[in-house]
């Protein structure tokens, strides 16, 4: 059976940790290692975390430099087959989500696989904002300005292992740029599921405004130059301009 990690890093999330925590600890599937890397919270995350601590794999409590960081250190203690992030302010939507991604790693024989992914308001979940449907990835579809959202995005751990972690000079566009190393250079497989595997709420650190968006873009290009990669004349233009149909 195969084991899979499931890594939450926060900060003082005492709004919404509780709710993240409840929907790993809900899911059917019987094998997770769930593992919380807390920057040194001084609210009352920590306590909150304590709470379900008889249920969860490993909680580290430390000041850190930055969610990537964290993020990494989370890779480097897991032991599971394969890997899923889910930040502070997300939950999976229903008790089946980790059942059907080890599912379809499994029956298609993948290296990731990922879905689709609703943006919900911060007090009353029941809003949708944005619904981001994925849809099938193809080669060269980030030449056209396509991503996964990152929080359905789940990774065997010896393609981190062969391909690295999140690299930690970006600060809002690491996730970006580790599916576009995975995906796009290195040609890892995927599979796509058709549903909403993840909600989230609203205020993403990259969308807060249009000088965070400007510099979003910024990192963009940063992530394919990194990777000895050139985008299309139209890719990094392409790329915040898919959100719009989000919204409807």
């Amino acid at each position: 059976m195969l084991k899979v990690s499931i890594i939450t890093v926060c900060y003082n999330s005492a709004e919404t940790i509780e709710n993240t925590i409840q929907s790993v600890l809900e899911q059917d599937y019987k094998n997770i290692e769930y593992i919380i890397i807390d920057g040194k919270s001084s609210d009352t995350t920590l306590q909150i975390i304590d709470k379900y601590s008889s249920r969860i794999s490993k909680v580290i409590s430390e000041k850190d430099d930055g969610i990537y960081f964290a993020i990494n250190k989370g890779i480097a203690t897991a032991t599971g087959d394969i890997i899923g992030i889910l930040h502070a302010d997300d939950f999976y939507t229903n008790e089946q989500i980790i059942s059907k991604v080890v599912n379809k790693f499994q029956e298609k024989h993948v290296d990731t696989v990922y879905g689709n992914l609703q943006y919900v308001d911060r007090i009353d979940i029941s809003k949708i904002k944005r619904n981001w449907i994925s849809g099938d990835y193809k080669e060269g579809l980030f030449l056209k300005g396509w991503m996964p959202p990152h929080p359905t995005f789940f990774v065997q751990k010896n393609c981190y292992e062969k391909y690295g972690v999140f690299n930690t000079s970006l600060r809002s566009a690491s996730d970006y740029e580790l599916m576009l190393r995975l995906l796009h250079k290195n040609k890892c497989s995927t599979v796509y599921i058709p549903e909403v595997l993840v909600k989230m709420r609203v205020g993403g650190k990259s969308n807060v405004s249009l000088l965070n968006r400007i510099k979003a873009n910024r990192e963009d290009k940063k992530a394919w130059l990194l990777n000895d990669l050139k985008p299309g004349i139209f890719t990094l233009f392409l790329k915040p301009l898919s959100k719009l149909r989000q919204f409807f």
